[in-house]
């Protein structure tokens, strides 16, 4: 069943794929697993659906799937619950934004504050088994996800998308085929081992600069991304 939380234009999206095969398919799955005693993170993997509507949405962020660790993932891309360290990814992310903004400080992971500005941290896959990265990949996620990220683009606002790492950057061709008044950055992935690397290294790739550039003249108003919880 639907959570109740779940922002009201999000809801019909979600239960399409509820009565899909590939909804029943990783409900059946994740029942399975949870039965066997396997750990699925995060707690809540529609969270991002929670703290943002389809119509608020102003740039999209795109993760692959949650960090496995325990207590890790919280149900928004790249970002950790309070009592947890910054990964290596999520470090990086900062460092950028600290080039582009020296005055930024980042006390947490957490990155709520973003979400209620209007950044959809979304994640292409929403589960994940406790130590196994990409453990629920291509089980039926995918095509729910797709079809969030088709609602985004074909609501024919401005939206900035950024495309980080050749996963995401797969998700080009979706979003030009529901909105062509778009802002679509990428870049290499985060991760330590492509965020220096070309063919377009993450670290200085100016993108929350140049996403608030976009947004300021489509009349709309930036992202603090100091503020991030």
């Amino acid at each position: 069943m639907l959570e109740s939380s779940i922002k009201e234009d999000w809801k019909p999206v979600l239960s399409d794929f509820e009565h899909s095969e590939a909804g029943k398919k990783i409900e059946q799955l994740l029942a399975k697993q949870k039965a066997e005693g396997l750990k699925i993170f995060p707690p809540k993997p529609y969270r991002a659906l929670e703290l943002l509507s389809a119509g608020e949405v102003k740039v999209v962020i795109l993760g692959q799937d949650p960090y496995h660790g325990f207590n890790q993932a919280n149900g928004l891309a790249f970002s950790v619950n309070k009592d947890v360290p910054p990964p290596p990814s999520l470090r990086n992310i900062f460092k950028e934004i600290k080039r582009e903004y020296p005055e930024a400080e980042f006390r947490t992971g957490e990155l709520e504050g973003w979400a209620k500005q209007g950044v959809l941290l979304l994640n292409t896959v929403l589960t994940v088994v406790e130590g196994t990265a990409n453990s629920h990949s291509k089980k039926g996620w995918e095509e729910l996800t797709d079809e969030i990220i088709a609602k985004v683009a074909s609501e024919g606002r401005p939206v900035v998308f950024m495309l980080w790492g050749k996963s995401a950057q797969e998700k080009k061709k979706l979003i030009r085929k529901f909105n062509k008044d778009c802002l679509i950055l990428e870049s290499n992935h985060p991760s330590p081992l492509s965020a220096m690397r070309g063919p377009i290294p993450f670290i200085g790739n100016d993108h929350f600069r140049k996403a608030n550039e976009w947004l300021t003249q489509k009349g709309i108003s930036p992202i603090n991304w100091t503020k991030h919880n």
